[in-house]
């Protein structure tokens, strides 16, 4: 009786690892924003002003670039779902 590979197929495994980034990214965005509120006793300061536009500037670049690895892995295809069938 043959068995199975135990290991995934490289690229589907890659592909499933970065739909979980992205999908833990607002998570990890939602912390990066509340942390400056941990410690704002005297309201905003400009050094806490300056982190949360670095913070919100790297959101954007993480999330640019896990999209177009995203894109360009095919996982945003519907190649996996249902199929819709048309008239």
């Amino acid at each position: 009786m043959g068995r199975a590979p135990p290991f995934l197929a490289r690229e589907g495994y890659r592909r499933r690892r970065l739909a979980d980034m992205a999908r833990l990214l607002p998570l990890v965005g939602l912390a990066l924003f509340l942390m400056p509120a941990l410690d704002a006793r005297d309201g905003l300061s400009a050094p806490m002003l300056i982190y949360l536009f670095g913070a919100w500037a790297g959101l954007i670049t993480v999330s640019a670039i896990l999209a177009r690895r995203l894109c360009r892995s095919g996982a945003m295809d519907d190649s996996d779902g249902p199929q819709a069938e048309g008239p």
